[in-house]
């Protein structure tokens, strides 16, 4: 698994890319056919957001891509909403990929 943290008018020190790394690892134990992980960190320096720190995360998994986008004053309360909505994704879709049992059709009964 390819996994890219950058930041955007940020520094990504150790600290935060170990936490982010501790938090996606509980995608990965629900599905394990992840192939690439881009988290991409930003602080905004606008006027009326002051504060307002952004996580975003696209992940390629086998059959699709999963993106989610989380804001909030606190960067590490952004990345724990992000996983959480990732997390809800990536089990969505492993249900979608393994939703195989089809009802057979009923057998009429002949008189």
């Amino acid at each position: 698994m390819n996994m890219t943290i950058s930041g955007h008018h940020l520094e990504v020190t150790p600290a935060l890319r170990n936490y982010v790394t501790s938090k996606l690892d509980r995608i990965v134990r629900h599905f394990d056919q992840v192939v690439d992980v881009k988290v991409l960190l930003t602080v905004e320096k606008q006027k009326e957001k002051e504060g307002r720190q952004r996580a975003e995360c696209n992940i390629h998994v086998k059959g699709t891509d999963i993106f989610a986008e989380s804001s909030d004053a606190d960067l590490y309360a952004a990345i724990d909403e992000l996983v959480d909505k990732l997390d809800r994704q990536v089990v969505r879709h492993k249900g979608r990929l393994q939703d195989h049992h089809h009802e057979t059709p009923k057998r009429e009964v002949q008189a």
